[in-house]
């Protein structure tokens, strides 16, 4: 064992020895093989001049041997060793000349050695560089890895964790679905149970009146045929309660007024048909014998096909001016103008641009006088609406907020955050102790004014671009083409209508029976809320919707629409024909982004892209 490794360390040494030698003997190998050359040419010069020595001694010895013999053979003998003298003279100098050219080869090459040594030097100092490099890469690529693995785990955590949430969010999604199952299949059992209910209560009312009157009418007879007297007080009582009629005709009619209010009062409330009529659609909850009054006076005035047979609505207005002229142009903001509305009253006007601010205009003969800014917003407004009673103004921006402001003093009361993107539109709830804001997020808040907190989000899955609210039910236009009905009470989604079109624009007539949708495909439709279908279409050649915030608006009496084009033309449709009634342009220079009709039924106003909004009349 020992011999074994004696016999490592030795070849270890041999093999660095061997290794030192080629290394160093590559760099000096020339350098040697050249010194080697010169000491050669040294040894043969040294050799020579030897030889010369020899040679001119043997010479000089002959001459002095042949000195004293021969005079003629010294004369041959001087001759050869001048002859000589000269060949040995020409070696000599060209040995010298051999010797000159060695010289500077020995120059050039120490010259060459210490440009050698220089790049060993600066090769040593450049491998030591690249040797720290080496280290400081492989540190950074040691924390790389560490730092990878960790990354690694937190990914694979991250994963398992989004798998166990997409899970749990598939399991809500199922028993969500389940549920709204549930819900849809006892609505319809409760719709189909109260149907049931209202026709056995009217056949038992029934029954009971034709009961009572075939009693009634044996009772006369058996009176009839039996006459007894009939005291005066008695008489003139009789004749009280029916109205001085005969006594035979009188007695009929005193049950069947008691039947019809006792029917009556078992008729459901008006207002339960209401909120379900704005939930699910007068359609499909009218049962026999429980029509709402306000259902079968819309639904002839809501088909009718000529002037004539057009009612106004409860509540409306019926002075309606079609807008012909512009009365006042005016710059209402610095930029943008991105909403407009006029207060319940007509008297007041609020527009909102992209400076950031809510401007207040008083109409008045014609004019829009400025009363007021609203400050206090971080970006552009996209969104503006007054309460009922016109005290409080609800404003949407870009910085993911909403505020409300009082219009007396123009105070900041509330501001409305959560949101994570651009509020795109903000709505008064008809208690106006509740809003409801859409956002570019994609989601649905419900906030109370009384706690200032988010009530309820709902994740619509598509950019909410309007709203508009009833009693329980908010309706909401997308991104993705589609209008969707919510019920705040379930959080659900009651119903979806897709259009053609990203929807821009939503609004309801007086009545809450019929939604306005404007979309990008440059139409306007009209959506029957009682029959959850689209009843109108109104288009026009020339018109473009801007916009995919272009808002559109009814007139108050819901038997026109008005809608701005991208090219600043300004249409009016009649609802009852179907056509284009007006067309009003040269006075907005870019495309025109709201319009908003008072409620009084005198004034429209257009806001553009620009800076402008103009108001419009029949004066």
């Amino acid at each position: 064992m020992e011999r074994r490794v004696e016999c490592t360390w030795k070849r270890h040494i041999a093999e660095q020895l061997k290794q030192r030698d080629r290394v160093q003997r590559h760099a000096f190998e020339e350098i040697i093989h050249q010194y080697n050359r010169l000491l050669e040419k040294s040894d043969l010069q040294t050799v020579l001049s030897e030889r010369y020595q020899t040679d001119k001694y043997d010479a000089q010895r002959g001459h002095e041997t042949s000195a004293g013999s021969d005079p003629g053979r010294n004369e041959l003998l001087q001759q050869e060793m001048s002859q000589m003298r000269i060949k040995h003279q020409e070696e000599l100098t060209e040995l010298h000349k051999k010797r000159g050219e060695l010289a500077s080869s020995v120059i050039e090459l120490n010259n060459q050695i210490q440009l050698k040594d220089k790049e060993i030097q600066s090769n040593e100092a450049k491998m030591l560089e690249y040797q720290q490099q080496i280290a400081s890469l492989e540190g950074e690529c040691k924390e790389l890895k560490s730092c990878l693995q960790d990354l690694e785990l937190a990914n694979q955590t991250l994963k398992d964790e989004y798998d166990a949430l997409q899970i749990t969010f598939s399991a809500l999604e199922e028993k969500l679905r389940r549920t709204t199952d549930d819900n849809q299949e006892l609505v319809s059992r409760w719709m189909a149970e109260k149907a049931q209910e209202a026709n056995k209560l009217n056949a038992e009312n029934e029954k009971d009146t034709r009961r009572r009157q075939a009693k009634l009418q044996k009772d006369l007879a058996d009176a009839a045929k039996e006459p007894l007297p009939i005291d005066q007080d008695d008489d003139i009582e009789v004749l009280a309660e029916d109205g001085g009629k005969p006594t035979g005709e009188a007695s009929p009619n005193r049950p069947l007024s008691r039947t019809s209010s006792k029917r009556l009062s078992q008729t459901p409330p008006s207002g339960l048909l209401d909120s379900i009529s704005n939930m699910f659609g007068v359609s499909d909850c009218v049962q026999p014998g429980l029509v709402p009054p306000h259902y079968s006076r819309r639904g002839a005035n809501s088909f009718s096909t000529s002037p004539e047979s057009a009612e106004t609505p409860s509540g409306g207005c019926a002075d309606v001016r079609l807008p012909s002229t512009a009365l006042h142009v005016f710059e209402a903001h610095d930029g943008e103008v991105n909403a407009v509305r006029f207060s319940p009253g007509s008297r007041l006007l609020a527009t909102g641009g992209m400076d950031r601010r809510v401007k207040l205009w008083e109409v008045v003969a014609g004019r829009c006088e400025p009363k007021g800014a609203l400050t206090g917003s971080n970006a552009g407004i996209t969104s503006i609406e007054f309460d009922s009673a016109g005290t409080y103004l609800l404003a949407a921006s870009n910085d993911f907020a909403s505020r409300i402001w009082t219009v007396d003093d123009y105070r900041l009361r509330h501001t409305l955050t959560g949101h994570s993107g651009k509020v795109l539109s903000a709505r008064f709830l008809l208690d106006n102790a509740r809003i409801v804001s859409g956002s570019y997020d994609r989601t649905l808040k419900l906030w109370d004014l009384r706690s200032k907190v988010c009530m309820k989000t709902v994740f619509a899955g598509s950019s909410c671009n309007d709203i508009v609210c009833t009693e329980q039910c908010v309706m909401s236009g997308h991104f993705d083409k589609k209008v969707r009905f919510w019920d705040i009470r379930a959080e659900s989604i009651v119903r979806e209508l897709e259009l053609q079109g990203r929807v821009t624009s939503l609004d309801l007539n007086h009545d809450r029976t019929e939604l306005l949708a404007c979309s990008r495909d440059d139409q306007l439709k009209i959506i029957d809320l009682r029959t959850n279908a689209i009843r109108q279409t109104f288009s026009a050649q020339g018109f473009k919707c801007g916009a995919d915030w272009t808002r559109v608006t009814f007139s108050p009496d819901g038997c026109y629409v008005a809608a701005g084009s991208a090219d600043g033309t300004l249409y009016v449709w009649n609802v009852l024909t179907g056509k284009v009634d007006r067309t009003l342009d040269k006075n907005h220079s870019s495309a025109i982004n709201s319009v908003s009709w008072s409620p009084s039924g005198t004034y429209v106003v257009s806001v553009e892209k620009g800076s402008k909004a103009v108001l419009w009349s029949d004066l």
